[in-house]
């Protein structure tokens, strides 16, 4: 699913569980939802922190 459609349901489904509460159908959905939109944000922070490069500073007088 593509992150905004995604995000837009999570907060859907936020909204409905304060006000009236979720079905068991729309609990399992939220979980999944959780967990696709946590795996991109571990796949983007992995993916930044795999292009950072440690520059030591006695290599940069050299």
């Amino acid at each position: 699913m593509e992150i905004n459609a995604l995000i837009k349901r999570i907060n859907e489904l936020a909204a409905k569980k304060r006000s009236t509460g979720l079905t068991l159908e729309e609990q399992i959905e939220q979980k999944e939802l959780y967990q696709e939109y946590l795996g991109n944000i571990r796949s983007q922070l992995k993916a930044q922190l795999d292009n950072i490069e440690i520059v030591d500073k006695e290599d940069i007088r050299h």
